[in-house]
């Protein structure tokens, strides 16, 4: 029997190895010593919609670091980029990854649906978009998006300038859709802010000689570290982190066969081969290790290991990309931290990488105020975890913190 979301029945106790592999590889229950886009990289990247959030995503996985390290990461080392990543969405990842991730995001399949028949673009219209973003943006100071939509319009005609995609602040012009797509071919990454406003530039600025990789290599490569990080998982996971049709994540698990296991008692590598079970079993890496032991409370205080407490930000990559979600989100986690099944829309509290409560923090100068509300009583041990969690949320945040234990009432973020 393979262990999958409808199999309530497996034992705890094979949960709790899964989990702490987990936290052990998101270098959730040690920080790492250094090595940030070692770390980015190990998680798969870091969600940066939210840019206070990518550096609290980093900054609990790696010891000392504080906002002001991975800024400088990213911003005057380039050893990490900011793109469009897993799921179309704002990622920090590694800069030497981008050919990595490049080659695999461009030929994932675009799910059916999203704009209106009426709005979208043709094949030929977005090839044209992602050659006239890349021509604007191999030269020059990086534009705004303003300035970007000014010139690929001007390239492009009129029909590129049609208002039809809903924004923030009312219709945007139809070549913007395809934003995301040009990141993921290669044309685009962000730049340096320009006060408020986000600029993009030429990945050749990052990676010098920057060629995406082979597709088929590319997204057998990412299947690999979504295991490695999240594993075991099925198909049907994998398709929901990567925002691709559940047939083609069936397919590539399929294509991996030889370098799968299905995870389970009583399983066989022959029980999980149809492309069918490849969306219902759970399969780990053949070449896993054993898992984790437990690890107990450092000198410091602070516990590491499978058991500790952690404050996780929004979107946080073990919180999205964990499941099955009845395994990470119990009970009352799920009504409180889950949105209509989507992860990450609220910040949360785990221990021993289940989340046990919700979180909310409030900057003001050079404070910040951290409220948590737990779901079950804490013990002392997980008392001192947390007051040593807000202290090294400010220490990241560079700002004072102060913990109040209470109701969190502020709405999700979406």
């Amino acid at each position: 029997m393979a262990v999958s979301e409808q199999q309530p029945d497996v034992p705890d106790a094979v949960w709790q190895r899964v989990r702490a592999r987990r936290l052990a590889r998101h270098s959730l229950d040690v920080p790492a010593a250094g090595g940030i886009p070692a770390v980015a990289g190990a998680i798969c990247g870091a969600h940066a919609q939210v840019m206070s959030a990518a550096e609290l995503s980093i900054g609990l996985r790696t010891a000392g670091t504080t906002r002001a390290d991975v800024r400088r990461a990213l911003w005057e080392d380039q050893t990490l980029v900011k793109t469009f990543g897993p799921r179309g969405t704002v990622h920090l990842l590694p800069s030497d990854e981008l050919p990595l991730w490049t080659g695999a995001l461009a030929a994932v399949p675009m799910p059916p649906g999203g704009m209106p028949v009426a709005a979208r673009m043709d094949a030929a219209q977005t090839d044209a978009v992602v050659d006239a973003v890349a021509d604007v943006l191999r030269e020059g100071e990086p534009p705004t998006v303003d300035e970007l939509s000014e010139a690929v319009i001007a390239r492009l005609g009129d029909w590129a300038a049609d208002p039809v995609v809903p924004g923030f602040d009312g219709m945007w012009p139809r070549w913007r859709q395809a934003l995301h797509t040009a990141g993921h071919r290669g044309a685009l990454c962000f730049g340096p802010n320009r006060g408020r406003k986000v600029t993009y530039t030429s990945p050749d600025r990052w990676l010098p000689g920057f060629t995406p990789m082979d597709a088929d290599a590319a997204q057998a490569e990412v299947l690999r570290r979504y295991l490695r990080a999240y594993g075991p998982a099925n198909a049907q996971h994998f398709a929901q982190w990567l925002s691709a049709p559940r047939p083609w994540a069936s397919a590539l698990f399929a294509s991996l066969r030889d370098e799968l296991r299905p995870v389970g008692p009583g399983e066989s590598r022959e029980s999980g081969e149809s492309a069918e079970n490849m969306g219902t079993t759970l399969f780990e890496l053949a070449d896993e290790e054993a898992d984790p032991d437990s690890a107990a409370p450092d000198s410091t205080g602070d516990s590491t290991g499978p058991d500790a407490l952690r404050l996780l930000p929004y979107f946080d990559a073990y919180a999205v990309g964990s499941h099955p979600r009845a395994r990470v989100y119990p009970g009352q986690a799920a009504e409180r931290a889950l949105t209509r099944g989507q992860a990450g829309t609220v910040q949360v509290v785990t221990i021993g990488g289940v989340v046990s409560g919700v979180w909310h923090q409030k900057r003001s100068g050079r404070k910040v105020a951290i409220t948590v509300e737990a779901f079950q009583k804490l013990t002392k041990r997980q008392l001192v975890d947390l007051e040593a969690q807000s202290e090294r949320v400010g220490e990241i945040l560079e700002a004072a913190p102060t913990l109040t234990l209470g109701a969190v009432e502020t709405g999700k973020h979406l």
